[in-house]
């Protein structure tokens, strides 16, 4: 097992001596990570809210979709998204196959039904009454959203962890999306599986190395949010 510590040893080299190579790849993969978040809360917050909360026909099916969503394939995301983006498909004028827009698309897709489905379940498990109360005092449909928002924030920090790891570690999709370009669209994950196909077994653990930090520092800081918001949840008069 030597060759292990050997790959912990090169990922210090790489980071220590600043490897052009691998600093743009950790680039590009926190630039995926974090804007694909972004989107995927953006779209999905408002969807969970309406989830969790609304009462509309159809409602339960959807959840039910997003509640599914969570376990898609990755591959198969980037399948059919790739078909789309191919010329001549509906999604060809675009121009984002083997593109970075083109994987964070891919990404925000995987993404999404994991924020609606999460935060819908963090808005079902808040105390009955409060909204209604809040309804009650003449509270706009934006002020409830807000104030619902910040009672689940617990559950919405957990829907932000889940939607970052994921794209953390996404490669199926990425592969199929962005054609694994080295200095574009390759990442760190899909750079391991470059190295350990062309039997660089020691760069590759040394990239996955560097991966799991990266996943262990951003859900370690998330957590550490998290649990400071529900203690202030719990330390709060009733």
């Amino acid at each position: 097992m030597h060759f292990i510590w050997d790959g912990l040893k090169q990922a210090a080299d790489l980071l220590a001596h600043g490897d052009h190579d691998v600093l743009t790849v950790v680039g590009t993969t926190l630039r995926l990570a974090l804007i694909s978040t972004l989107l995927a809360l953006a779209l999905g917050l408002p969807l969970g809210l309406a989830l969790g909360l609304g009462r509309f026909r159809g409602r339960r099916a959807m959840l039910a979709l997003a509640n599914a969503g969570m376990g898609l394939p990755p591959v198969v995301v980037g399948l059919v998204v790739g078909l789309l983006l191919f010329r001549g498909a509906p999604l060809g004028d675009l121009n984002l196959l083997y593109t970075f827009n083109g994987i964070v698309l891919a990404q925000t897709l995987l993404a999404l039904p994991l924020v609606a489905a999460l935060s819908a379940a963090a808005m079902q498990a808040l105390p009955g009454g409060l909204l209604e109360q809040a309804r009650a005092f003449g509270a706009s449909r934006a002020q409830v959203a807000t104030l619902a928002l910040r009672e689940a924030r617990v559950g919405v920090l957990a829907a932000t962890i889940a939607a970052l790891g994921s794209a953390l570690a996404e490669v199926g999709a990425i592969v199929l999306v962005g054609g694994n370009i080295e200095g574009q669209t390759q990442t760190l994950a899909s750079a391991v599986l470059v190295q350990v196909s062309a039997g660089e077994y020691g760069r590759a653990i040394a990239l996955g190395s560097i991966l799991l930090g990266l996943i262990l520092i951003l859900a370690a800081g998330l957590t550490v949010a998290q649990q400071h918001e529900r203690r202030a949840l719990l330390g709060r008069p009733s």
